[in-house]
């Protein structure tokens, strides 16, 4: 937030700040008057957050970053009007652009002289406008995004005018594709319906730049003075763009005067429409997906076997996602509109909605609309205050109704929360600062001398909390657990403040506080809503009698006692014809594995494939013992396949004539996990990365360098540290020390832990050094919050870090990058980048009495078409949160990553190594970490603590080396296991880096 010394109100307005009138979607059919149940009045959309004083004391991070969009609304956009022209840019013909061969003038589906951006590395275009009359306007862009293959994600552009960004969103704008799902919905064998698969329907579309966290109703306006101004766009999705226009802002009008232009408009007398909802006409995220309801009035009703009869709930909770329903009004006239809804995933909690007709929201009551917490299916009308549902002028023909999410509703209240977070912290450190982090009883405080202003600050931040409590009170419509989460919060300050001396002895109580409100920011942005049909219907008449019987009611529920008892998903019911997969993953996993493998695996090879979904994986062991192994298991830890494998359960995969085809595929290192007795017990299917991930803003503003080594780090360490940040890793992370120190986990034959040298205790001073010596944090809740909030803007973490910030931190879109990890530099200059990442992988069962037929299955599984097309369909159907990281290499790279992200993770890929599995080698990272414990927690010296660790991990190792017949009673070896030794990077995936 920006400073201010004197007390401001925090406002939020819809678009962006206006009065809009937001009535909730809340009145029950059926109700008595329509007051019943799920009445609430509306409320107005400025929400106010009266009282709230801003603190200001940003750090790096914050003071980088622009202005929040609302904050310039209220402040440099007040007085400014609205523009009042329309001014088109062509653009086909830019000013200035970053490549001539990636951003051309052509022809792009069926439209001629557009601007074709065919590069999926980042660029840049640049337009010249001359505006004649200074004001606001929402910019328009008429685009086609490109498709193919590798082309699934939304265009995000980074969007500034005259060579700045105006707000802080403007690095985020997201321009959406349509995703239609296919019409036929297969079934299984087992009768169960297959959730479809959405293709890209794109077709041009004109579309105001708005924000991508929807944390505001209406698009953005710009400001734009009288004269030339350059807008540059820059971007790495491929897009292809015809047109960019200044637009005259043009708000939505409340209902009563949108209603009086239609006062002589008549109610037809025609039929009800009802829209089946899961039958979307297209939708903008693929990850919107059908549901299926074992409700008996849900139609069309599940009898048994998954159906998909309705739409969105937990898979609609994503800012911005927006479903299309087309329909036909049969005559001109007034409409309602009705749905039967689902709003029960959180307790008393909202969720909101935009809602358009045609493209267009017709009055400012459905920007941000409410609907309310309800514990069951309920049939609700999209209604006023009264409870008087809201009449729609349509014109006879074909229209389009959009529900879209927004978080407009709570955008304000998260502001507030981060702002009163710093407050927070500010104290706690102020705190910290003064007792040195100890509650020392024996020490008399004066507060007002020792901490002056301190008392101040927390009065402040409990009036705060006050005001967010009332904020979040009228937003939501009713109390919930976040309004009464500051209250008590508010009240737990007050209390402290009855004993100011003796607050120094309650620190911990003010960290407790931060942390318990920033956690309710993630709740407010889970707004999911499931709907079954959506009602169209004349003005004046009744909607569609949809409540169950106390009759249907009985039989619905019998009718789910008896289809409980039907065991068709029992892993113990096997066809000898057919080949048996159990898959340790979801059911969306498990179903679109068995869908593909109907399609491209039976046909080619016939071989009939049966795919189970395996619930955890004790069930193997369980199985074993009563002899219904399957053929083949997936999806199983890297660690298991030996660890079965000891005890003779799944089959050498090395024994088959072309195994060594199948190895050359994957990096060396992740063999070292599926190794034991000169065999290989499993296959690579995904492999997760390490990468260092690193805030482009701040490290620009602190002035320091992308580590390369180890010593690099040190040398950021103080600069960090002395703005109140730091470098994070993984505390329990150790094999990037010990392979980077040219240290093997164990002796060749493996018979003992190869720690046990000069190097070996080097790797783990250098471990252990970080913390002990560098003051790196020994506990991070969540490296993902801090990276955003940047109190860590560089560190180590792994692929969901990737995934996490792609798909749900677009204020940091083009802020942050990724590179190799930290290494340890050789007497040649080379340097070492040893890491791990942890991989799932399948095995054969050695009990299979078609191995042959499981091992074409394995081979046809980890193939590069098979895992383009399964983690296509997959990132399809549930969006990029579902991003599969296969571990067939050319398969990631057809897979739709950034290239320039795709070629850091590749060159990292070439140092991919695990650490290898022995009998008894669960002991190793048991201990090791144990080591550390006792080195960093207890300050045990790291010579000691290590030895400790070393003799007990070689007992363990004898132990049960001795049981399974490696060595004699007497110590002596009877067999070795010859572990193979990767020393040199992997030059596999050179050919893959462009």
């Amino acid at each position: 937030m920006r400073r201010s010394g004197k007390k401001r109100r925090l406002i939020y307005s819809s678009v962006l700040v206006t009065a809009v009138a937001i009535p909730l979607l809340g009145w029950t059919l059926g109700s008595v008057g329509g007051t019943g149940g799920g009445l609430y009045g509306p409320y107005e959309a400025r929400l106010q957050l009266d009282g709230f004083k801003l603190w200001d004391n940003r750090s790096i991070a914050e003071a980088e970053l622009e202005p929040y969009y609302a904050e310039v609304l209220q402040g440099d956009y007040a007085s400014l009007p609205d523009g009042e022209e329309r001014i088109a840019i062509d653009a086909s013909a830019p000013s200035a652009r970053s490549s001539e061969s990636a951003l051309v003038k052509g022809e792009y589906g069926g439209r001629p002289d557009v601007l074709v951006w065919d590069s999926m590395d980042t660029q840049w275009v640049e337009y010249e406008v001359t505006v004649e009359r200074e004001g606001l306007y929402e910019i328009h862009a008429t685009y086609l995004p490109l498709k193919g293959e590798n082309h699934t994600r939304p265009v995000v552009w980074d969007v500034k005018v005259d060579g700045a960004r105006p707000f802080r969103e403007a690095s985020s704008i997201t321009l959406y594709r349509q995703w239609k799902d296919a019409e036929e919905i297969k079934k299984n064998d087992d009768g169960d319906e297959i959730r479809p698969i959405a293709s890209d329907v794109s077709d041009w579309t004109t579309y105001p730049l708005a924000d991508s966290g929807a944390n505001y109703a209406e698009p953005f306006k710009w400001h734009f003075s009288a004269g030339k101004h350059r807008i540059r766009l820059e971007g790495y999705e491929p897009v292809a763009v015809a047109e960019l226009a200044l637009v005259a802002p043009n708000s939505p009008k409340p209902y009563k005067e949108v209603a009086a232009a239609h006062a002589d408009a008549s109610s037809p007398d025609i039929a009800s429409l009802t829209i089946q909802a899961e039958r979307m006409s297209w939708k903008n995220d693929p990850s919107v997906v059908m549901m299926w309801d074992r409700d008996w009035r849900t139609l069309p009703r599940a009898q048994g076997r998954i159906t998909y009869n309705t739409m969105g709930g937990v898979r609609w909770d994503w800012p911005n996602q927006e479903v299309f329903w087309e329909f036909e009004a049969p005559e001109s006239g007034l409409y309602k509109i009705g749905l039967r809804a689902l709003q029960n995933r959180f307790s008393q909690k909202a969720s909101f909605r935009t809602i358009r007709i045609d493209g267009e929201v017709p009055f400012k009551e459905w920007l941000t609309y409410r609907f309310p917490y309800q514990s069951s299916w309920q049939h609700v009308a999209l209604a006023d205050e009264s409870g008087e549902p809201f009449r729609i002028y349509l014109e006879k023909g074909p229209h389009t109704l959009s529900i879209g999410l927004t978080h407009a509703a709570v955008s304000p209240i998260v502001r507030g929360i981060e702002n009163l977070s710093a407050l927070l912290r500010d104290i706690d450190k102020d705190l910290s600062a003064v007792t040195s982090g100890q509650s020392d009883r024996n020490r008399t405080w004066k507060l007002d001398r020792d901490l002056p202003g301190l008392r101040d600050r927390l009065e402040q931040a409990a009036g705060n909390l006050d005001v967010l409590a009332d904020a979040m009170t009228e937003a939501n419509g009713r109390k919930d657990s976040a309004s009464e989460g500051f209250r008590l919060s508010a009240s737990d300050l007050r209390a402290l403040l009855r004993i100011p001396d003796d607050i120094p002895y309650h620190a911990d109580e003010i960290a407790s506080i931060t942390e318990k409100i920033n956690n309710f920011v993630v709740n407010m942005h889970k707004q999911p809503l499931q709907l079954d049909e959506i009602y169209i219907v004349p003005a004046d008449k009744p909607f569609p009698e949809r409540t169950t019987s106390l009759a249907d009611k009985i039989k619905g529920t019998a009718a789910d006692f008896v289809y409980s008892f039907d065991t068709r998903q029992s892993l113990s019911d096997k066809n000898e014809s057919e080949l048996s997969v159990w898959v340790l993953r979801g059911r969306d996993y498990v179903t679109q594995l068995q869908d593909l493998a109907d399609e491209t695996f039976t046909p080619v090879t016939g071989i009939k494939v049966k795919v189970n979904l395996l619930p955890n994986p004790q069930l193997l062991v369980m199985s074993n013992a009563a002899g219904l192994q399957p053929d083949v298991a997936l999806g199983l830890n890297q660690d298991l396949p030996v660890d079965y494998a000891i005890r003779g359960s799944v089959y050498d995969l090395s024994r088959y004539d072309d195994f060594g085809d199948v190895y050359s595929r994957f990096s060396p290192g992740s063999w070292q996990a599926l190794y034991y007795d000169k065999g290989y017990y499993g296959l690579p299917e995904t492999q997760s990365f390490q990468v260092l991930y690193y805030r482009k803003d701040m490290m620009r503003e602190l002035g320091l360098e992308i580590p390369e080594t180890w010593q690099d780090v040190y040398d950021l360490l103080p600069t960090l540290q002395q703005n109140d940040m730091n470098f994070y890793m993984d505390p329990q992370e150790f094999l990037p020390f010990v392979s980077q120190n040219s240290v093997e986990f164990y002796t060749a034959n493996g018979f003992a832990t190869g720690l046990d040298t000069p190097e070996g205790f080097q790797a783990f001073k250098q471990w252990t050094d970080l913390y002990n010596m560098y003051a790196m944090e020994k506990q991070v809740p969540s490296f993902y919050q801090h990276f955003r909030s940047g109190a860590m803007p560089i560190g180590i973490s792994d692929y969901n870090m990737y995934v996490q910030l792609a798909a749900a931190a677009p204020e940091l879109n083009g802020r942050w990058g990724i590179a190799l990890i930290p290494g340890v530099e050789q007497p040649d200059g080379t340097i070492k980048r040893w890491a791990g990442g942890q991989q799932t992988t399948g095995v054969v069962f050695e009990a299979s009495q078609k191995k042959e037929q499981a091992w074409k299955f394995l081979k046809w599984w980890v193939s590069t078409d098979t895992q383009v097309r399964y983690g296509s369909d997959l990132e399809a159907i549930n969006g990029v949160s579902f991003r599969w990281n296969t571990a067939n290499v050319e398969a990631f790279t057809r897979l739709p990553w950034k290239r320039e992200d795709a070629n850091v993770i590749l060159r990292q890929w070439a140092w991919y190594k695990e650490k290898e599995n022995p009998p008894g080698g669960y002991f190793m990272g048991r201990e090791l970490n144990n080591a550390w414990v006792r080195s960093v927690i207890d300050g045990m010296n790291y010579r000691a603590s290590l030895e400790a660790s070393i003799l007990d991990i070689n007992r363990e190792l004898r132990r049960k080396q001795q049981e399974f017949g490696f060595i004699g009673e007497s110590g002596q070896p009877l067999r070795s296991l010859d572990f193979p030794i990767v020393k040199e990077p992997w030059d596999g995936v050179d050919q893959y880096v462009k």
